[in-house]
């Protein structure tokens, strides 16, 4: 399974900030926000990652990340030209992707929990078609709302349903086969002229291969896209750490633990900081 991250978008609801800095570049407590998507593929075991994003913003992405090698993975990265939505990432992906199938997450959100790498290696065991996920919220009138049934077939899919069916969000993290591609390059533009992800999923609906994990009480979900997500997000990954003395999405101690790279390796990386309390956390696991 290969791996998207979308790392795009002009980050308007966070202005100034964004005026001269990549809204993923961004920090979230102590590191930066595209760490959190990506600890997300890293723990799903995918080595092979596309970071997509602007042409202005794409060579700070790979500054910040190389080619991978240092944590023992691929970086690939693509240029998004214009903001067309998050399903033309399948057909600049296209080549990437090849006959695999595909894990997309927007690059500005945070999920943390102890179920999360199991969740996914049981999507990714059954996948058949696409699996979305469905996060309980308070307020659903604000989110893309999806409806299921006992088996979680999914029923419907509502952009900010006045009305909403259920109270499960659908959070920017999403599984497909490799028919995702061609599905992507055969849809129609939405009013607003982008391929919109509700229209891929849709699709699959149709076909009756659209499936729901539902991520429970043990699972955060956070959004970044305005400043008060930034903090809340921020806040919440410093208690996390300061309770618990480990560190969230730590992206070299999550290549270690899948075995990507060796504990010497680990090591070594935080020597490289070990000016920083990031740094001498690396080199203080065993």
């Amino acid at each position: 399974m290969k791996g998207i991250i979308l790392a795009g978008g002009k980050g308007t609801r966070l202005y100034p900030m964004t005026l001269g800095v990549s809204k993923q570049l961004l920090p979230i407590y102590d590191k930066p926000l595209i760490y959190y998507p990506l600890s997300v593929l890293l723990l799903a075991g995918i080595r092979e990652i596309m970071i997509i994003s602007t042409p202005i913003d794409i060579a700070d992405y790979e500054r910040l990340l190389g080619d991978g090698s240092r944590i023992g993975v691929s970086f690939t990265y693509q240029v998004q030209e214009q903001p067309r939505g998050l399903a033309e990432a399948f057909i600049l992906g296209e080549t990437f992707i090849g006959d695999d199938s595909v894990c997309l997450i927007l690059g500005d959100n945070v999920f943390h929990g102890q179920d999360l790498t199991a969740m996914m290696k049981r999507v990714q065991e059954k996948l058949r078609g696409a699996t979305i996920f469905g996060y309980p919220v308070k307020d659903p009138q604000a989110f893309g709302v999806v409806e299921f049934d006992e088996n979680f077939h999914v029923k419907s899919i509502e952009e900010k349903p006045a009305v909403p069916k259920s109270n499960y969000a659908v959070p920017g993290l999403y599984f497909y086969d490799n028919s995702v591609v061609d599905i992507a390059k055969n849809i129609e533009p939405s009013s607003r002229g982008e391929l919109e992800i509700t229209a891929v999923n849709n699709v699959y609906l149709k076909r009756d291969q659209l499936k729901v994990e539902l991520m429970g009480r043990g699972m955060a979900w956070l959004d970044t896209g305005t400043p008060d997500g930034m903090l809340q997000a921020s806040e919440y990954v410093k208690a996390v750490q300061d309770r618990q003395r480990y560190y969230v999405s730590c992206i070299e101690e999550i290549a270690w633990r899948r075995g990507f790279i060796d504990l010497a390796k680990l090591h070594q990386l935080g020597a490289e900081l070990q000016m920083t309390e990031y740094g001498q956390y690396l080199m203080s696991l065993k």
